[in-house]
C-alpha cells in the first residue's frame, strides 16, 4: 500500500510540473522604436513579433515600445544595458559617440541607390561599426533603414539648387546633415522631432529634408506642397540587443531569435523601397508637386557638398571614407 501511495505522489507531482511548466508565463522581450505603427519599422517588429511567439509555442511574449514611448535614445541604450529593455532601434547618428565609423552614414550623395547601401550595411564596414557597442554590453544585429534624404517645402518648386537657396528647412541635430544643408544655400534649422509638424503647419520653418515614408506617415504632405526628389542622405537604423539577454537564451532560442531578426530585417527593407514607389504614386492626390532632379542637377549638388567630406575626414578617417566608395565602385 506504501508503495502505491509512494507511485500515485510521484505520479501527481510530475502531473503539476508538467502542467505548470505547460502554463508557465511566458519571457517577455521588450522593443523599442522611434516610429509610428503603420510605418515600415512598426510593421518590422510587429513580425518579428508575430514569428518569434509562433515560433517558441509561446515561450516567448514580444511587447513593442514604437513611438519612442519607452524615451530617448539614452533610456534605449540604458535599457538595452540593465537588460529592461531587450531590444532596441537607434539612428546611426545617435550612435557616433560609440564608434565615429557610423558618421559614414551621414555623408552626402554617397550612396547612388539602395543596393548600394546593403554593400555597407551588410559588408565589413556596417558590421565593424556595429562591435563598437558590445564594450557597453549591447549587440548589433544588423541595419534596417529609413530610407533617403528629399527636400519638402510649403513655399516654391526646387528644380535646381539655386531655388533652394535661403529656404529654412528643419534639420536633424546632426552636425553633417547641418552642413549638408548650408552648403546647398539652405537654413537648417534644427527641430525637436515632435515639433516637427506643427513647425511646418505654422510655417516656422519653410520645409524639411526627410524621407518618402516618414514624410507619409506623419502627415506631411498636408503642409507641404512641394517634393523634390534629391535622395541625398541615406539614413540607416541599426537594431540592437541586450548582450545580457541573449546570453541567457539556449542554443536553440538564440539560433532562432537571430534568424528570425535577418529575416524581417530584408521585410523592412522592401517595405521602405516598395513604400516609396506607391507614394509617388500618390503624392499627386494628396496635392503635392514633384520634381526628381536629373541626374546633371544632382551631380551639381554633391559637387556643392563636397566640403562637408572635408571637414568630417579626420573624425571618420580618409581611409574608411575611401574604403566605401571602393567598395560601392565594386558593387556597380
Amino acid at each position: 500500500m506504501k508503495t502505491l501511495l509512494r507511485l500515485l505522489s510521484l505520479v501527481t507531482m510530475a502531473t503539476l510540473l508538467t502542467a505548470a511548466f505547460a502554463f508557465a508565463a511566458p519571457t517577455v522581450i521588450k522593443i523599442a522604436h522611434p516610429n509610428v505603427p503603420q510605418h515600415p519599422m512598426g510593421q518590422c517588429f510587429e513580425k518579428f513579433k508575430e514569428l518569434v511567439e509562433q515560433r517558441s509555442n509561446g515561450k516567448f511574449r514580444v511587447d513593442i515600445y514604437d513611438s519612442s514611448k519607452f524615451g530617448n535614445f539614452d533610456s534605449v541604450v540604458q535599457g538595452l544595458q540593465y537588460n529592461m529593455l531587450q531590444m532596441g532601434s537607434a539612428s546611426t547618428p545617435n550612435l557616433s559617440p560609440f564608434s565615429d565609423s557610423f558618421l559614414i552614414y551621414d555623408l552626402p550623395f554617397l550612396f547612388p541607390d539602395y543596393p548600394s547601401t546593403d554593400l555597407i550595411t551588410d559588408g565589413p564596414i556596417g558590421m565593424k561599426a556595429a562591435e563598437a557597442l558590445k564594450k557597453s554590453g549591447i549587440v548589433g544585429l544588423g541595419y534596417i533603414e529609413i530610407g533617403f534624404r528629399n527636400l519638402w517645402n510649403n513655399q516654391k518648386t526646387v528644380k535646381v539648387m539655386a531655388d533652394a537657396k535661403g529656404l529654412k528647412i528643419r534639420s536633424t541635430p546632426s552636425k553633417a546633415h547641418i552642413a549638408t544643408l548650408k552648403a546647398l544655400g539652405m537654413n537648417p534649422t534644427p527641430i525637436s522631432w515632435g515639433e516637427v509638424y506643427t513647425a511646418l503647419q505654422q510655417k516656422t520653418v519653410d520645409g524639411i529634408d526627410i524621407d518618402l515614408n516618414l514624410a507619409w506617415f506623419n502627415n506631411f504632405p498636408e503642409v507641404n506642397s512641394n517634393v523634390t526628389i534629391v535622395n541625398s542622405l541615406y539614413s540607416p537604423h541599426l537594431v540592437m540587443m541586450s548582450q545580457k539577454f541573449l546570453d541567457s537564451l539556449s542554443d536553440e532560442d538564440k539560433k532562432m531569435m537571430l534568424d528570425t531578426f535577418q529575416e524581417v530585417k530584408l521585410y523592412e527593407r522592401k517595405l521602405i523601397r516598395e513604400g516609396e514607389e506607391k507614394i509617388m504614386a500618390q503624392l499627386a492626390d494628396k496635392g503635392v508637386s514633384v520634381t526628381v532632379l536629373t541626374e546633371e542637377e544632382r551631380a551639381k549638388w554633391a559637387e556643392a557638398t563636397a566640403v562637408v567630406y572635408k571637414e568630417f575626414e579626420n573624425r571618420i578617417g580618409k581611409e574608411l571614407i575611401e574604403e566605401a566608395k571602393a567598395t560601392i565602385a565594386a558593387g556597380k
